[in-house]
């Protein structure tokens, strides 16, 4: 299982960006796929986290990022999205996604993805 996160870049505070996480070789919809981030110094975040398609659908956002960012799956092209509306400079980090809520380090991992946030 190989995950592939993508859609970072640079942006100003108050923009958007949506990050793609894909299951190349893998139907993602059977699996929990949640988002983490890490900033420089300090330590990896849960950010978001949606659980699999296998019967009613929940989803899981961190205080810091609710109202503002929103994860969504696109079966049809075994993708897990992450919009994310009104950045600031905070949420500048490397973002990665894992398979499963909790970013256990048995997961399989993406490759991270630079947001950065300018002010």
């Amino acid at each position: 299982v190989q995950l592939q996160a993508s859609g970072g870049g640079l942006v100003q505070a108050g923009g958007s960006l949506r990050l793609s996480c894909a299951g190349p070789g893998f139907t993602m919809r059977y699996y929990a796929i949640g988002w983490f981030r890490q900033a420089p110094g300090k330590e990896r975040e849960g950010v978001s986290c949606i659980s699999s398609s296998e019967g009613s659908t929940s989803t899981y956002y961190a205080d810091s990022v609710k109202g503002r960012f929103t994860i969504f799956r696109d079966n049809v092209k075994n993708t897990v999205y992450l919009q994310m509306n009104s950045l600031k400079p905070e949420d500048t980090a490397i973002y990665y996604c894992a398979t499963s809520c909790s970013g256990l380090p048995d997961d399989s991992w993406g490759q991270g993805t630079l947001v950065t946030v300018s002010s």
